[in-house]
């Protein structure tokens, strides 16, 4: 079989690796993928099935190997942790920050991530995983590594250099170099340049800055992001109760934690109720689709319930029926524009945000102008088609004008209503808001209908 000597991530590529694979060809696999990005070699063994992946894994370097086992997706980063031996899966995590291995470990349960641990080489490292285990999901503590670089107050530049050099050894990127006094409560942060610039003699204290960011323990790791976002920090250190330094959180975790609210936010506005991927089984996709599909048929259910108690009506004047696409559509899209903007602004939240009140009005104003316009474009529409028939008219006209603004203002307090409840508010710009709108804009037609047609 030709070997693939200079790696490239194509269909023909994985063909080739399977092939090799089968063929146990240790050491065509190791040539082919030599020089590779991780990240490339993850999602090559996301398409394969997990013995593949498994033995692709132990045939790379183990530093390389716990890198790529890092990157690889969720769900088969989960079959392969749950198949690997314990002692195999302890020798990646040698070579893996505090955090990553916490997160690995996380989905084992106790008794088997204990054993993993206790095949730790590192004691140190051991102990960090340990303490980072101890934390709240979603917290600063749970997101933080153990590994970062500190320099004592009292140190000199020489001193420092000696210590970065020993520290450097576990830390992947040096962003900071963090300022501690002899109790180890965080001071401030200093430098490289400054460190490389100054005199052998010269103390850290007279060239660290006090002006530093930090957050605690306990802090939601999306407030972290927030201000990782809005300070543009590559990392940010964690304290604990008495300000001594324990961890720090490093730009990637926090671009990993906007991602997945992302999505999350993503698939709540389109009704999926679980975190699924298109790769999932069918069985999975099924199950987080179908509750807001039930959801968007019982609103049309009861929409059809309504239009039927109208029956009568409608077939004095047929032509009602021709607009209630039209009333539906427009309710639904005012709904779904109305809250998107109040969840992107509930996402972003900020001191200066308007009251209240102030938006309310806000938003009042411009559903009257966007009712207005619309109204006015579809009563001469409708006047125009049917033959001069202003009553009419100004039924169908007055009637979207009411649900732009009924529309709107749902779109405006479900999100929040939602937020204050602690329920993702991104729901709110879903099948939830789209059904609620069509049943209010459908009683708000037939009931203006009712009363300028005496139906």
């Amino acid at each position: 079989m030709e070997r693939i000597r200079e790696f490239e991530l194509s269909k023909e590529y994985l063909e080739s690796l399977r092939d090799s694979v089968e063929a146990q060809d240790v050491s065509g696999i190791s040539e082919s993928i030599e020089g590779a990005n991780e990240a490339d070699v993850a999602a090559l063994l996301d398409e394969l099935d997990m013995e593949e992946a498994l033995f692709v894994l132990r045939v790379l370097e183990r530093e390389f190997a716990a890198d790529v086992l890092i990157e690889l997706d969720e769900e088969p980063q989960f079959k392969v942790v749950q198949e690997m031996e314990s002692a195999e899966l302890a020798a990646l995590l040698d070579h893996m920050e505090s955090d990553d291995a916490v997160d690995i470990l996380n989905q084992l349960v106790v008794k088997d991530r204990e054993e993993v641990i206790s095949h730790i080489q590192e004691k140190e490292k051991s102990g960090y995983i340990q303490e980072l285990l101890r934390y709240e999901e979603g917290s600063a503590g749970s997101l933080m590594a153990k590994e970062f670089i500190k320099a004592n107050l009292n140190w000199t530049v020489v001193q420092t250099i000696e210590e970065i050099r020993r520290q450097a050894e576990n830390v992947e990127k040096i962003y900071s170099i963090y300022v501690v006094d002899n109790k180890e409560s965080l001071l401030g942060r200093v430098a490289l340049k400054k460190i490389i610039l100054s005199s052998a003699d010269t103390k850290v204290k007279d060239i660290y800055e006090e002006d530093l960011i930090s957050v605690p323990t306990y802090m939601d790791e999306e407030e972290i992001a927030e201000i990782m976002r809005r300070y543009d920090l590559e990392a940010v250190p964690v304290v604990n109760a008495k300000n001594k330094l324990v961890g720090r959180i490093t730009v990637d975790d926090v671009l990993d934690v906007m991602r997945e609210q992302a999505e999350e936010d993503m698939q709540a506005m389109s009704g999926i109720s679980d975190d699924v991927e298109e790769s999932d089984s069918v069985f999975r996709l099924t199950k987080a689709r179908l509750p807001w599909l039930f959801i968007g048929i019982v609103g049309g259910l009861l929409g059809a319930k309504l239009i039927g108690g109208y029956n009568a009506g409608l077939s004095k004047y047929i032509q009602l029926a021709s607009f209630i696409p039209l009333i539906t559509a427009t309710g639904g899209n005012v709904g779904i524009q109305s809250s998107s903007l109040v969840v992107q602004s509930l996402a972003a939240k900020s001191v200066f945000a308007e009251s209240l009140g102030r938006r309310f009005a806000k938003v009042l104003m411009v559903a009257m102008l966007n009712g207005l316009v619309l109204g006015l474009v579809v009563f001469g529409t409708v006047v125009f088609i049917y033959n001069n028939e202003v009553k009419f008219g100004i039924v169908v006209g007055l009637a979207l004008f009411c649900v732009v603004l009924l529309a709107s203002f749902m779109g405006t307090v479900t999100p929040i209503v939602l937020d204050k409840f602690g329920v993702n508010p991104a729901m709110a710009s879903g099948p939830f808001i789209t059904t609620a709108n069509d049943l209010l804009g459908l009683a708000v037609y037939f009931f203006v209908a009712m009363m300028l047609l005496n139906l």
